[in-house]
């Protein structure tokens, strides 16, 4: 009697065993099917804005169904750092790479920037003139010229403001304003700005004849009364 007690316990034993072992493998072989129908792709960790120069923070992997995939869609992080976006990306969004651009195709952009009928023109600044490198692209500025002249046989200073409401497309080489407060500062020496074909030659030969200095307008709306 015991001899079968033990024998039914034993047998009760081996089909709990059995049991276990089948479900362990079943969740297994379903991790694995998983992992063959889904590819591991970079998407955006955060917003990233047209232009912005994306860095390795804003990007991570992640698993997608592999038929979902775009085939453009980028899996390498080497391939978007240090690279700018040609268009917004919203967080979770995969990274493809119509959406991405170099340094070097990112000058190329400004004439895209520049309204029609308009043009792009660079003058020179050092620290003072571009209110500290204070400016940034699409901010406002008002023109100030400087020049010598005589007056009463004295040599004086006379300054006009000689454009108003002036949009600038780029500081140096960068288009979009800064929008990481851990990016690195750098000095600019040029600014770019939008202004009509006429505002163009009178800011060239301004800026061949005397000083050039900028004001900063406000971006802050003013309540409508």
């Amino acid at each position: 009697m015991k001899s079968k007690l033990i024998m039914f316990i034993a047998l009760l034993m081996g089909v709990f065993t059995t049991f276990l072992f089948f479900n362990y493998m079943k969740k297994f072989d379903t991790t694995a099917v998983i992992n063959e129908n889904t590819v591991e792709v970079l998407v955006a960790k955060e917003a990233i804005k047209e232009n912005q120069r994306i860095t390795s923070s804003m990007v991570e992997l992640a698993q997608l169904p592999k038929d979902g995939v775009h085939p453009q869609t980028l899996t390498d992080l080497s391939t978007v750092e240090g690279k700018y976006a040609t268009s917004d990306i919203e967080a979770g969004e995969a990274l493809l790479t119509h959406r991405i651009k170099s340094e070097k195709e990112e000058a190329l952009f400004v004439s895209r920037k520049v309204k029609e009928g308009f043009r792009g023109v660079s003058v020179g600044v050092n620290f003072v003139q571009s209110i500290s490198n204070l400016i940034e692209p699409e901010d406002v500025v008002d023109v100030i010229f400087s020049e010598v002249v005589k007056v009463n046989d004295k040599d004086t200073v006379v300054s006009k403001q000689i454009l108003s409401k002036v949009r600038v497309l780029a500081i140096g080489r960068k288009m979009i304003a800064t929008t990481d407060e851990a990016e690195e500062y750098a000095e600019y020496s040029s600014l770019t700005l939008e202004l009509s074909p006429e505002d163009s030659l009178v800011l060239v030969n301004a800026s061949e004849r005397g000083h050039i200095h900028f004001t900063l307008h406000t971006k802050i709306e003013s309540p409508k009364k």
